[in-house]
């Protein structure tokens, strides 16, 4: 049974190396595209720097950009629920600690050996 889970979890980092490959060079290919828009836009007798300038970052950027966060939402919800489930088990361990007592005075969830203070003479 463990040898199973471990080749299962082997196969699926595995796909998702293969699958983080292919979207960087779908990210690429579509900067360099819309790179080129750019160029032809600079370049052409009628177009304008500022033209291009715009034609790479509403047709390259903006759209990369907010696809690139948009896949990756899922993997950012795997973080926080890791780093949640850390903190709690950190919480679950230091509850259990304390409970267990470390010797240390007053730490066992104990009253003190003598709740009434002694009574001095005056003097």
């Amino acid at each position: 049974m463990l040898h199973s889970k471990s080749a299962h979890n082997a196969t699926s980092t595995t796909y998702q190396l293969e699958l983080s490959v292919f979207v960087h060079l779908i990210v690429i290919g579509w900067l360099y595209v819309a790179l080129m828009m750019a160029v032809a836009e600079a370049t052409n007798t009628t177009g304008t720097v500022l033209g291009a300038i715009f034609t790479f970052l509403l047709y390259g950027l903006a759209p990369v950009a907010l696809v690139v966060y948009l896949m990756g939402t899922p993997a950012r919800r795997r973080a926080i629920r890791q780093r949640e489930l850390e903190a709690q088990e950190a919480a679950r361990r230091a509850a259990a600690e304390a409970a267990a007592g470390s010797g240390l005075p007053d730490q066992g969830g104990e009253t003190a050996a003598d709740a009434v203070a002694p009574v001095r003479k005056e003097p």
